[in-house]
């Protein structure tokens, strides 16, 4: 028994150090970041046709949309690391009542358009596989522990990218260059995935916007997967209480769809959407990097011991 779990140790670690997956790691069907990055030399494209509408009982407009989402994510100088460029576009056709008289408007732009990178600075796994397996108790490597409640824990910065001043979707004096930035985590436990977001959003801006988006994911088999999605939204040009449903299915390691709708819960204005999305990845990851600064520093302590220890007995002889 102490001789499998040392060998299932050695096989299953590189998992764990590298943030590289045999099979893609996309952020679709829902809206959050997951914590892990894509992995060095990875190439990824996420993005899916959204169409909806919204009904404003106050201003007693209703509007038909059709939106693009996209997502463009590479890996690079090391398996925690990951620039991407998110956004969407969206074209709407309103309508309203004047003096008794339908009116349409239709317009069209970027909703968002963030470029921004994404640092894993804690990963709970890691920790657990330097200190190795417990070679005495099966148990105890399987059991529910409450230390698997520590997630994994990235940052996020990026910059709004709304250069058109006339931009109906986003609140007045919020065009230009905004930050946004985001701590973001994950926990992984089994066959279920549970993620947060914590977004602040052009806050520099004369109308800033904050929110959480709440991910929870289970993998009903290897290919298919649920998801479930909270996300509330505060601001004084827009606030939202926000849920989604969809699936993802795995039809090889580096191309996933997805189906997914939206609902929320307030009538200013009241919406629903449905989604079809893709992703696909262009795998470039030649070699296996392990994130293996502590297990360094681990080495370096045992040897320094080591030596003192030596000289030590040394001097006792």
């Amino acid at each position: 028994m102490k001789s499998f779990l040392a060998i299932s140790f050695l096989l299953t670690s590189q998992f764990i150090f590298s943030q590289y997956t045999e099979t893609i790691n996309s952020n679709r069907p829902g809206r959050s970041q997951g914590a892990f990055a894509v992995g060095t030399g990875v190439l990824q494209a996420e993005g899916g046709l959204r169409l909806g509408k919204d009904k404003h009982d106050l201003l007693n407009t209703n509007t038909d949309l059709w939106g693009l989402d996209y997502e463009l994510r590479y890996g690079f100088f090391n398996e925690r690391l990951e620039v991407n460029l998110r956004g969407s576009f969206l074209s709407a056709n309103q309508q309203y009542i004047v003096a008794g008289n339908s009116v349409e408007n239709k317009y069209s732009n970027f909703e968002s358009n963030t470029l921004g990178a994404k640092y894993l600075i804690y990963d709970p796994h890691r920790k657990r596989m330097l200190e190795g397996p417990n070679l005495y108790s099966w148990k105890a490597n399987n059991s529910f522990q409450w230390r698997d409640l520590i997630p994994a824990v990235s940052i996020y910065a990026g910059a709004n990218l709304l250069l058109d001043s006339d931009n109906t979707f986003i609140a007045p004096g919020n065009d230009g260059i905004s930050p946004q930035v985001a701590l973001i985590t994950q926990h992984n436990l089994g066959r279920w995935v549970f993620v947060m977001n914590f977004i602040g959003d052009k806050f520099t801006n004369d109308y800033p916007s904050y929110s959480g988006i709440f991910t929870l994911t289970h993998a009903y088999t290897r290919e298919l997967s649920f998801f479930a999605e909270a996300q509330i939204i505060k601001s004084d040009f827009y606030s939202d209480d926000i849920g989604r449903l969809g699936a993802a299915y795995l039809f090889n390691k580096d191309f996933q769809v997805d189906i997914s709708g939206l609902v929320n819960f307030r009538d200013t204005p009241s919406r629903w959407q449905v989604a079809l999305g893709v992703s696909y990845r262009i795998d470039m990851h030649s070699t296996d990097e392990y994130i293996m600064e502590d297990l360094d520093k681990q080495k370096q302590k045992k040897a320094k011991q080591q030596q003192k220890e030596n000289s030590t007995k040394e001097i006792l002889e």
